[in-house]
This record gives structure tokens, sequence and C-alpha cells, in this order.
């Protein structure tokens, strides 16, 4: 194989971006790109250096190598079918659970059929591919702006078709972890897991094996579940253990404190409909900075930065901003009974 230059892989558009299939994902995806236009020489450096300390995953494929490839894979129609709201609400009911009716929003993508959740991985993978390539050739002595633009949208592309296929595999999570629900695991921080784990198994899902994603989804969803329901019972009967050695009634301890947390409960839930209406990287930070949902502790606005590939300041100002929609939306809710 050739030696990867600058000049045998130029910084420019291919063709493929501009074909009416990733007009949805692209007009989807803009607002999320930073614009870099007049950054600096040096801004530009510390952005290629972070580019590089951060890894591009993705399932390879010996198609991939062919310089027409990228007409094909999008040549094809995808012919994603709407959004229902229907299936949304079907999914809560089915679920025996007590839920939020905003939770069906994360279930009214139909499902895929055979030939469109392969047509996904593919896309998916090919324009990481195409992301790793421009990113095996960066220079931190050279920065090139217009390679670091297209390796971010290559990388934002490739996240559209990837929520793609986790909006349609959603309700499959619902089914599989209510099974797990108990008195110390609820559905919440079950669900947020096994979201978790159904992104991580289309991360590592090779698509050309001929195999149909839910069976391996279910797989991988169904022992993170497993997994966590054991940890916390570990974690439960240490820390009771604990609590004995010290002569301290742990079932007094138990009856004193369910109060707090149906309380507790309680505002997370109201928490999770406010988050629903941030964008969606103001939802990241949050969640990070906060310790919520599938982040087991909180994370530096460093850290982030390296993330979204943007400056600490400007992670900064996002959560600054995402604070403040918050503290408006939380105006008009009495919390006062939750510290009654």
């Amino acid at each position: 194989m050739p030696t990867l230059t600058a000049s045998t892989v130029p910084a420019r558009r291919p063709a493929w971006l501009n074909c009416s299939e990733l007009d949805q994902a692209m007009a989807e995806v803009q607002p999320l790109l930073t614009d870099i236009t007049n950054e600096d020489h040096a801004s530009l450096r510390k952005r290629t250096k972070r580019r590089l300390r951060q890894e591009i995953d993705f399932i390879s494929n010996e198609k991939f190598t062919s310089v027409r490839e990228g007409k094909r894979i999008f040549s094809q129609s995808l012919g994603l079918a709407p959004r229902e709201t229907a299936l949304g609400i079907a999914t809560i009911r089915r679920s025996g659970v007590d839920l939020p009716i905003h939770l069906g929003r994360l279930c009214e993508a139909p499902l895929l059929k055979p030939e469109q959740e392969k047509m996904l991985f593919e896309r998916m993978n090919y324009l990481l591919q195409q992301a790793a390539i421009h990113r095996s050739v960066l220079n931190p002595e050279r920065p090139s702006r217009h390679r670091l633009e297209l390796i971010e949208l290559f990388v934002a592309l490739a996240d559209w078709h990837r929520d793609r296929i986790v909006e349609a595999n959603l309700r499959l999570v619902f089914s599989i972890v209510k099974k797990f629900v108990n008195p110390n695991n609820t559905f919440d921080d079950l669900l947020s897991d096994g979201i978790v784990a159904l992104i991580r198994a289309v991360e590592k899902f090779d698509f050309d094996r001929g195999f149909r994603f839910s069976t391996y989804a279910t797989q991988v969803v169904r022992r993170n579940s497993y997994r966590t329901v054991v940890l916390k019972q570990q974690e439960r009967q240490k820390v009771q253990g604990g609590l004995q050695d010290m002569d301290i009634d742990v079932s007094e301890e138990e009856r004193s404190s369910a109060i707090s947390e149906k309380r507790w409960h309680e505002l997370r839930s109201r928490l999770s409909v406010m988050l629903g209406d941030l964008d969606r990287r103001e939802k990241f930070i949050i969640r990070a900075r906060f310790s919520l949902g599938p982040h087991r502790k909180v994370h530096t606005l460093q850290s982030l930065a390296d993330r979204l590939g943007v400056s600490k300041e400007r992670v900064r100002q996002l959560e600054r901003r995402a604070m403040d929609k918050l503290r408006a939306m939380a105006g008009d809710v009495q919390l006062a009974e939750l510290e009654a």
C-alpha cells in the first residue's frame, strides 16, 4: 500500500458529499460544527494536536479502498421512514413500568429494513475511515484548516448515521432492561446504561458478516444490564457490611432514607424533561459536568473540550448557556416540596 501523504490525500471536499442523500444529515450536523475560519496558526496547531490525540475507530472493509466507493455508497436511496408518535406511546405502555411520557419520544423511529441497516453501517464506517485517513496525515507544524474541517464534518456525519441506528433499536433496549428492574435498580438508570451499551455495540458491529444487528445488540445490552445489577448488589452488600461493623441499624437506615430517595427520583424525572430541551452539546456537557445518566464521574472542562474538539473556554460558555436555560425552565417548577 502506498504511503499516505498530504499530496496523495488532498484536503478538499469529495464530490459525493454534495449528493442529495446527505442533504438531511448535512442540515442537521451543520449547527454542531465549529467555525474555525478565523483561527490563527497557533490555535490551529493546538486543534491539530488535540485531534491527533483522539483515535477514530471504525470497522474497516476492503471495498473502502476504492476511490469510487463514496459515490457508490451515497448514490443509493436510504429511504428512512418518518418518526411515528404512536410507536413511542406503544413502547411506554408495553414497558410495564410507570414512566414519564416524554421517554416515548426516544422510540418513535420505525424499525430498519435489513438493507437500510446495512447501508447505515456501511456509510457510518466509510465516513469514519475517510476521517481517519485525513487524521493520519495531519501535521501540527503545518496545520491544515481545510483538513481539520473535513475531519470534523466526516465524524459528525458518521455520528448522524450512528444515531439513526441507535434510534431504531431503542425499543430493544426498553424490552431488555425492564426485566432487570428491582427496588435497587431503577428503570431510568438501567435505561441510561443500556443506551450507552447500545451505542458501543453500534460502533463495534461488523456489518459485512451477514448477521442482523439486533442479535448482537441483544447480547451486549443484556450482558451489560446483568453486570450493572450485580455490581450494584456487590456495592450495596459492602455498604451494609460497613454499617453493621459500626453498629448502625441497617434496616432503620433504609426506612429513614426511603422518602428522600423518592423525592430524588422525582427531581431526576423533572430534570430529564428539562434536559430534553437543550441542544445536543449542552445536554452532553451538563450530564458530564454533574455526573448524570451514564457518566460515572464529574468531567473537567478540559476533558470535555478534548472530547468535543473545542476550546476550554467554549465549553465553559456552553455550560453557562445551558445552566441559564435550565434556571429559566425551572422558574415555574415548585421544588419546595422536594426539600420538605
